[in-house]
């Protein structure tokens, strides 16, 4: 059963509080070669240009993914949420698909990867003529920067949970930024962060316009009630791979799963809760504004944490099939 003292220190061994993307020390990370625009260079000389519009405007999107056995799971939903992401914002990934997948080839091969192993993908509107925001200014092509990393998630994250604070931060309306948008610009989600922080809690629980649960600052989020899973309608959610894997896993194994809209009322008694990203899959949640989650037991988030597995490992099997055929 999770530690839900609130006077205990809930510090990790890092000396710091944990967050959803907390991962076990690994030296090697200290020489990893990063990808930047098709060189790899040490991680000291990975550099961007001051003047490049992901630095300048957080103009860009990205794409996090986790190498399994020399594949990376999930990877076509992935790519087309990276390229609807781009093409939605009229961003050149200046590649197709096998360029991407040739490039992340590279980059694991370089570093001698195959597994355990974290990618942040990211795509900027390029280097701009001024330091403006007009997006006729980034003239010279986009940057293409891929970051690798040893990395398993930290065992803390399973037994004890995060411990999450409502915050006054929202995911907002799509038309004012689509939370859809895996964008560079997460300043809204840094703010959100800051103020569970502050709160003392590891991450923020972030509503929607309207004030229902809707995700953290970095995951997107689930309750089990009597044995049925909830999630947000995914209306101001980011349009997460793991979330809707966790969905289609729910559907396939019989496990009632709703997509709908809930507030703090239902997540405060919820008997489980969860996130979900492509870095932790299912971490559970241990409190929420102070009050434990359940009595501690999470039998339906470790049977989907199960399912989760297998099917990254069908996933991996269909991708190496896939290749072997030619």
């Amino acid at each position: 059963m999770p530690d839900t003292d609130t006077d205990t220190d809930s510090t990790t061994d890092t000396g710091h509080a944990p967050t959803t993307h907390d991962a076990q020390d690994d030296p090697r990370n200290r020489d990893i070669l990063i990808y930047v625009n098709g060189d790899l260079v040490h991680r000291d000389d990975a550099k961007v240009s001051v003047y490049d519009s992901g630095f300048l405007l957080g103009d860009g999107m990205w794409e996090g993914m986790r190498l399994y056995d020399g594949e990376w799971a999930f990877f076509d939903a992935h790519m087309d949420r990276f390229f609807n992401s781009c093409k939605a914002v009229s961003l050149d990934v200046g590649m197709d698909r096998a360029g991407i997948a040739d490039a992340l080839r590279r980059t694991a091969e370089a570093n001698g990867m195959t597994g355990d192993v974290h990618c942040r993908l990211m795509l900027t509107r390029g280097i701009k003529a001024k330091p403006f925001q007009h997006p006729s200014l980034s003239r010279s092509g986009p940057t293409l920067v891929i970051i690798m990393e040893h990395s398993k998630p930290a065992d803390h994250l399973q037994s004890a949970g995060i411990r999450l604070a409502t915050v006054p931060q929202v995911r907002g309306l799509p038309h004012a930024q689509d939370a859809k948008f895996n964008s560079h610009s997460k300043l809204n989600c840094v703010i959100a962060c800051l103020q569970a922080e502050q709160a003392g809690a590891d991450e923020a629980l972030m509503l929607d316009p309207h004030g229902f649960v809707n995700t953290t600052n970095a995951c997107n989020f689930f309750i089990v009630r009597r044995g049925e899973v909830w999630t947000s309608t995914g209306d101001y959610c980011m349009n997460g791979v793991t979330r809707a894997k966790v969905i289609e896993l729910c559907r396939q194994d019989g496990i009632p799963v709703f997509e709908k809209n809930y507030s703090l009322y239902e997540a405060y008694s919820a008997d489980e809760a969860f996130l979900t990203g492509s870095f932790g899959a299912q971490t559970p949640v241990a409190m929420i504004d102070g009050k434990p989650v359940g009595d501690g037991t999470r039998p339906v988030t470790a049977r989907l944490q199960a399912l989760y597995k297998d099917a990254i490992a069908a996933d991996v099997a269909m991708q190496k099939a896939r290749a072997a055929g030619g």
